[in-house]
C-alpha cells in the first residue's frame, strides 16, 4: 500500500509517461464526503488482456521495468479503494489512451493522507520527457463553497522561461503553494 494518494497519482502519472502519452491530465477533487483522483491519457492504452495483466501484481511483462517480475501500482490502488470502501474505474482502448479514476469515502479510518500535492504537482511538472500536462484541483465545502484552481505545464513553463533549472523550480514551487494554501485552512 502506499504512503499516501499523493503517492498513488504520482505512480499513475508514472504509467502514462511509460505508455507514451503526450497529453496527460490529472484531476485530485474533494468533497466532504469523498476523496476523489483521475489520470487521464492519449498513451498506448489496453486492451482487455493488458488491463487483467495491469491489475496482476505478478503480471507485469517486464518490458517496462527490465527485470522485474511485478507491477503494484494499480493492484495497490484497487486494494485500497476496496479496504476503505471506495472504487476504482479503468477505461483503456488501445491506440487512444487510458482513464483511471478513484473515489474514497473521506472519513473511512484507512484511508491514507493526502500527502504533500505541492510536490506532487512538482514532481509531475518537473518530470522528464515532451508531454502536456493539465492539472485540475477542486474542493467542495460541505457550506457549498468551491476552491479551484487549474496549471497548464505549456503555460507555465512558457511563464517562468522553462522548468528545467533550480530558481525556476524554485519559484515554481511557491506558486505552488500560493494555489494549495486556501485548500489548507
Amino acid at each position: 500500500m502506499h504512503a499516501a494518494l499523493s503517492d498513488v497519482v504520482f505512480d499513475l502519472f508514472q504509467n502514462s509517461i511509460e505508455a507514451g502519452a503526450m497529453n496527460i491530465g490529472v484531476s485530485f477533487w474533494e468533497t466532504a464526503d469523498e476523496i476523489h483522483f483521475s489520470v487521464t491519457d492519449d498513451g498506448r492504452g489496453m486492451d482487455f488482456e493488458g488491463l487483467k495483466r495491469a491489475e496482476d501484481p505478478f503480471g507485469s511483462d517486464g518490458t517496462k521495468h527490465p527485470g522485474r517480475r511485478v507491477g503494484l501500482g494499480i493492484p495497490f490502488l484497487r486494494q485500497t479503494a476496496e479496504q476503505t470502501g471506495g472504487r476504482v474505474e479503468i477505461d483503456s482502448v488501445p491506440g487512444k489512451g487510458t482513464r483511471i479514476e478513484a473515489v474514497f469515502p473521506a472519513a473511512h479510518l484507512d484511508l491514507p493522507p493526502e500527502g504533500n500535492l505541492v510536490l506532487l504537482w512538482l514532481q509531475c511538472l518537473t518530470f522528464g520527457g515532451d508531454y502536456q500536462l493539465k492539472i485540475h484541483r477542486m474542493c467542495r465545502e460541505s457550506d457549498g463553497r468551491v476552491e479551484e484552481y487549474r496549471i497548464d505545464k505549456a503555460e507555465i513553463s512558457e511563464a517562468l522561461g522553462g522548468l528545467e533549472d533550480t530558481n525556476t523550480v524554485g519559484l515554481l514551487r511557491e506558486f505552488l503553494e500560493s494555489m494549495e494554501e486556501p485548500f489548507n485552512k
